[in-house]
């Protein structure tokens, strides 16, 4: 890290209000004057620090990659030496108890909404450096409890299906206002619960089907 202490602390406003502006509002609709004005900084710190806004887009989209890998990584070592069930809960577990600690604030959320709706480059990234190897790691799981071979059809359907219910979880003001006792000091244990038992519900429904 260059400079001096106060450059490192300039540095992080930055890195704090592009993360939530570019959140709120998408990488298109932000600028450099807006970022240095929330960041309380100099209209040529972004420059100096990241050689303008998409360098300071790549280090925030960067972090929530960080943040996504490390929710993948640590689901994966909770549930190793376990059976497929317990794997699934590990994962959906893991997933839901970091997400509600490290993304309060709901920025990673909000930032991959907006590369689904205005996609810059950093989509491919996300999709090679985390979601790829965490759909992998899922599809392993629905493999084991549908009985099948990892490339079956439905494996991949299944897998999707069950990070899909952990995404929607992520939208807490939507999922607070359908459902109120997600706002409760149980809410995520509650859910880590019901969609645990939904999906294996399904995937041994669907098992005896074939």
């Amino acid at each position: 890290m260059r400079g001096t202490g106060e450059d490192v602390e300039t540095r992080g406003r930055l890195l704090a209000a592009g993360a939530r502006l570019f959140a709120d509002h998408g990488y298109a609709h932000v600028t450099v004057r807006d970022i240095c004005g929330a960041a309380r900084a100099n209209i040529a710190a972004v420059n100096y620090h990241f050689a303008g806004k998409a360098g300071l887009y790549n280090e925030v989209v960067q972090s929530a990659i960080h943040t996504m890998q490390n929710v993948t990584t640590e689901a994966m070592l909770a549930g190793e030496g376990k059976n497929a069930e317990e794997r699934l809960r590990a994962y959906v577990d893991v997933f839901l108890t970091r997400i509600a600690a490290e993304d309060a604030d709901g920025w990673i959320h909000n930032i991959m909404l907006r590369e689904l709706s205005e996609p810059t480059d950093a989509l491919d990234r996300v999709v090679e450096e985390v979601l790829r190897p965490r759909m992998a790691y899922l599809r392993s799981i629905m493999a084991e409890l549908l009985g099948c071979h990892v490339d079956d059809t439905r494996v991949a359907r299944c897998a999707f299906s069950v990070h899909a219910q952990c995404v929607a979880t992520m939208n807490k003001p939507i999922a607070q206002r359908l459902n109120p006792a997600y706002a409760g000091p149980d809410a995520v244990r509650s859910m880590v619960d019901h969609i645990t038992e939904f999906s294996l519900a399904g995937l041994w429904a669907l098992a005896r089907t074939t």
